[in-house]
């Protein structure tokens, strides 16, 4: 297991990304410093060692083999691109060559649409799109996520954060926990014109207001 956000941002950096990204189901690879950022402020809080995460878009797989690398007992991958899957098997293959960790038999990866996914967790962490080529794009995640788990872990744009307090309001959770960042995301499409983009992004803490009543 990892012992410091160091150590985790390093080999979650060290990750391959996507091969063949696709525009329309907006595919960027995240951020390997927010990533350890939040993970192992899930760590410390208690919302990943010895639990159950899913990953939910999970792209070549940073935050589930973050979790697992922190002590999860499983993680669910679930993205509905088999080549994104593809290459988070092959991301654990090499860090279980490189680093001899055993998290193999931990994963569990599922090729579906994201509001097909009906298992259940101890934690969801999620970077879905941002909505920008399918406008709320990022609804279903939330929706699916909620439905699965009573604490969630999900990245937007900053700019998201009234529907994303009204909508989990609504769904029965509270934000307790707002980390912002500035992603440098770098030029993936040939659209793009500039060769970084910088885009400002808030992952959320979520909790079901029930476990808040019961003071967890």
């Amino acid at each position: 297991m990892i012992n410091s956000k160091s150590s985790l941002a390093v080999i979650l950096s060290k990750l391959k990304g996507f091969e063949n990204p696709k525009v329309k189901a907006e595919q960027y690879t995240s951020n390997p410093d927010a990533a350890a950022d939040v993970l192992w402020f899930a760590f410390m809080n208690g919302d990943i060692k010895d639990k159950i995460a899913a990953d939910f878009g999970c792209g070549p797989g940073m935050l589930g083999i973050g979790c697992l690398l922190l002590g999860a007992k499983k993680a669910y991958f679930v993205d509905s691109d088999e080549e994104a899957l593809a290459v988070a098997g092959e991301n654990i293959a090499v860090l279980e060559g490189n680093y001899r960790i055993k998290i193999k038999q931990k994963a569990e990866f599922i090729c579906c649409d994201i509001k097909n996914f009906n298992k259940k967790a101890d934690v969801v962490v999620q970077n879905p799109p941002f909505g920008v080529k399918n406008v709320h794009a990022d609804r279903g995640f939330l929706e699916t996520a909620f439905k699965t788990s009573k604490v969630v872990y999900s990245f937007h744009k900053i700019e998201a954060e009234n529907f994303i307090r009204a909508y989990s309001r609504d769904s029965g959770f509270s934000i307790t926990h707002l980390f912002s960042f500035v992603f440098h995301l770098k030029k993936t499409y040939e659209f793009q014109q500039k060769r970084v983009h910088k885009v400002e992004v808030g992952c959320w803490r979520i909790q079901a207001n029930c476990l808040r009543e019961q003071g967890k």
